[in-house]
Parts: C-alpha cells; sequence; structure tokens
C-alpha cells in the first residue's frame, strides 16, 4: 500500500507525481528544486541559494511524512555545471551526520524553471 506525502510547506507539485510517497516501510521524496512554497517562484541567488532551498523544501517533505535527514538513505544531486559539485555539497552536507546516506551526483544539460540543482531522496521511516 502506498500513501501520497503532501505539505503546504514545500512547492506543490508541478506535474502528476507526489511530493512524497510512503510505501513498505519507506519514504520516497520527488526532486526538489529552489521554489519558494509562498510564491511558487525561483528564489533569487547563486547556487548555494538554491541549494540552500532545495535542502529546506526536502526537510519540510521529510517531516510531513514522518522522518528526517537522519533517516535519508539515499540521494541524487542533480546539477547543470559540476563546477558547482563543491558548493553543492558543503550546503547539502550541512543536513547530515554519519552515517551518510548513499549518493550520486549527475550533471544534466537543464532542469524545470531554470534551476541550478535538483535533490531527491528515499528515508527509511522511523520505527
Amino acid at each position: 500500500m502506498k500513501q501520497a506525502i503532501a505539505t503546504n510547506d514545500a512547492p506543490g507539485a508541478i506535474g502528476p507525481y507526489s511530493q512524497g510517497v510512503r510505501a513498505g516501510g519507506m519514504l520516497f521524496l520527488s526532486g526538489q528544486i529552489a521554489l519558494d512554497p509562498a510564491t511558487g517562484e525561483m528564489v533569487a541567488g547563486d547556487v548555494a541559494a538554491q541549494t540552500v532551498r532545495v535542502m529546506d523544501n526536502l526537510r519540510h517533505v521529510l517531516l510531513a511524512g514522518g522522518c528526517g535527514f537522519e533517516d535519508v538513505v539515499r540521494s541524487t544531486i542533480y546539477v547543470i555545471d559540476l563546477a558547482h559539485f563543491a558548493v553543492v555539497n558543503e550546503v547539502y552536507g550541512r543536513a547530515f551526520r554519519p552515517p551518510f546516506p548513499a549518493r550520486a551526483t549527475v550533471q544534466v544539460s537543464a532542469l524545470p524553471r531554470g534551476a541550478q540543482v535538483e535533490i531527491d531522496a528515499i528515508a527509511i521511516l522511523p520505527g
């Protein structure tokens, strides 16, 4: 059985998908970009500012699903320029403590809404 997770504290889906889905003791989070949930607009600023917003969006979906960053076991980071890797990695790393999640980072040619970074995640439900 699966259950959609939704929160007004993160941007609503801009397509036919859920912010997150609980299934089989796990929480699967859709990719988040740097949309401000209050305005629906991209946050102003560089890739660091965008990554801060992305991580905040992920945090809110995790909380809505009954999890936190400590429950994340896998994530994928999508960036439009791998030259931004160090900056994105530094901001991303602030959210986690060992043992860190498994992760992949991929350079892509473009992301929705002109985003510079998108991150998705998979978490284990506590308990």
